[in-house]
């Protein structure tokens, strides 16, 4: 094959990658955690998040089309020590959309609120509720230690996908979807 003909092949296939989201993938790939807060119930240790620029077209246009997505959230708890901090707790919390073409209905399942799905018939409060953690408890406060540090880090991710056999052809750019948050540490003294 001669170098002009590879050329243009390359040349199409970059055209096609750009206008079928190849644009849009870097504003998934900037997902970013805002709005990080640690606090405490009178029992618990709680966490509070929003992941803001997870959603690209693309995304949202699979999940009308009955894709669902799934988004997992890591969590650790590491007691400070001078050395070398001791991880405590470790915890994954999924969230996973899924639309009924039937029903019009958008269903969130999180698995931190065992046995309850979160339904809604707008995709800007499913992709609210996506994004979001409102409150799981990550440890009982009574295994933390008084006046000791503490580094609380958490990353969220598009969770692996699985497809039905061969539809990862029927969707050639479904690695655009990917994102992952960097790793975001809070440091407090309990």
């Amino acid at each position: 094959m001669s170098k002009r003909y590879l050329r243009g092949v390359a040349s199409l296939l970059l055209a096609l990658a750009i206008f079928f989201g190849g644009g849009e993938s870097a504003l998934a790939q900037n997902a970013t955690i805002e709005e990080l807060i640690v606090t405490n119930s009178s029992t618990d240790l709680l966490l509070f998040l929003t992941v803001n620029n997870a959603f690209t077209k693309q995304m949202e246009e699979g999940i009308r089309n009955g894709i669902p997505v799934t988004f997992s959230f890591y969590v650790k708890l590491e007691h400070k020590r001078m050395w070398m901090n001791q991880e405590f707790v470790s915890l994954q919390f999924d969230h996973t959309l899924s639309y009924d073409t039937l029903k019009e209905e958008y269903s969130i399942v999180r698995s931190e609120l065992p046995g309850q799905t979160f339904r809604t018939k707008t995709l800007g409060e499913a992709k609210k509720a996506m994004a979001q953690l409102n409150g799981p408890p990550i440890s009982p406060l009574k295994l933390l230690q008084p006046e000791a540090g503490y580094l609380l880090r958490v990353k969220a991710r598009l969770a692996e996908k699985t497809l039905p056999l061969y539809f990862h052809h029927v969707i050639p750019f479904w690695s655009l979807w990917d994102f992952e948050t960097e790793w975001y540490t809070v440091e407090f003294r309990y």
